[in-house]
């Protein structure tokens, strides 16, 4: 019997793969390499934010619906729609459009949406070389953009009405960028050597 029927039927939860990874093997290798006297200093996620613009849905407001169901698949979470905060006449924009969706991840869910992410969706990328170490906030906090929704398993290609990027922010406990490097890496990050 596998460990996933064993835990179903007995009723006990199984910890997301990459979070059992982090308590047993980085967070001790972290504060290790970093010194730290106590282990509420190492750092640890906080939580993952995945925000995708919908710009063409001041013109046409039926494409906000591709985005928030897209977003849904990918993270398994209905996201938030974010609305334009004040009215841009060149851009035809009104205060209060939908311009926007975005989904705040935080527990067993950003644990099991960064495993995805980072050993299925990463590698299906096209001429993939690795996300740039440079793109840290100064406080441990990393973000970046993917061109495609499509790189995502959840994704039926079939059924895809157009191509939308979107930008995943990774927030840490680390206080610096090294920190925050190290334990993304160490979660499997794929950053490219410069």
């Amino acid at each position: 019997m596998s460990t996933d029927t064993a835990a179903s039927t007995t009723g006990t939860k199984v910890p997301p793969r990459l979070k059992t990874r982090y308590a047993e093997e980085i967070a001790p290798a972290l504060r290790e390499q970093f010194k730290h006297d106590n282990v509420m200093q190492v750092p640890r996620l906080v939580k993952v934010v995945v925000n995708m613009g919908v710009g063409e849905a001041a013109r046409d407001s039926k494409l906000i619906d591709g985005a928030v169901r897209d977003l849904t698949l990918i993270t398994g979470q209905r996201p938030a729609i974010t609305k334009a905060r004040k009215s841009i006449a060149q851009f035809k924009l009104r205060e209060g459009m939908p311009i926007g969706a975005h989904v705040t991840l935080r527990g067993d869910r950003m644990w099991e949406f960064l495993d995805r992410l980072v050993s299925l969706a990463l590698p299906r990328i096209r001429d993939f070389r690795g996300l740039s170490p440079k793109q840290f906030d100064g406080r441990g906090n990393y973000t970046f953009g993917l061109d495609e929704q499509s790189m995502f398993h959840e994704i039926d290609q079939d059924k895809i009405d157009r191509v939308r990027g979107m930008d995943i922010t990774v927030v840490t406990t680390a206080t610096s960028d090294d920190e925050g490097r190290a334990l993304l890496r160490l979660l499997g990050f794929p950053f490219r050597e410069n």
